[in-house]
């Protein structure tokens, strides 16, 4: 899978890392190597499945909705 990156200096010398296809998915680093190191693992970790993910109930109606 590609992502596209977002890095933004930071107010402390830093970047900030974000994901704009993963809202929520934001990291930071010092310099922009470990931004990209960061924000590696925390995609990683928001595609990571959750246990309450497949708690589905038989019968149950799913829908999607788009505004």
């Amino acid at each position: 899978m590609k992502f596209k990156i977002i890095l933004e200096s930071s107010e402390d010398g830093g970047f900030t890392a974000f994901v704009p296809s993963l809202p929520g998915c934001i990291s930071e680093g010092n310099t922009e190597n470990e931004a990209m190191r960061n924000i590696q693992e925390a995609i990683e970790l928001y595609l990571e499945p959750i246990e309450d993910d497949h708690l589905i109930e038989d019968g149950a109606i799913i829908k999607e909705l788009a505004l």
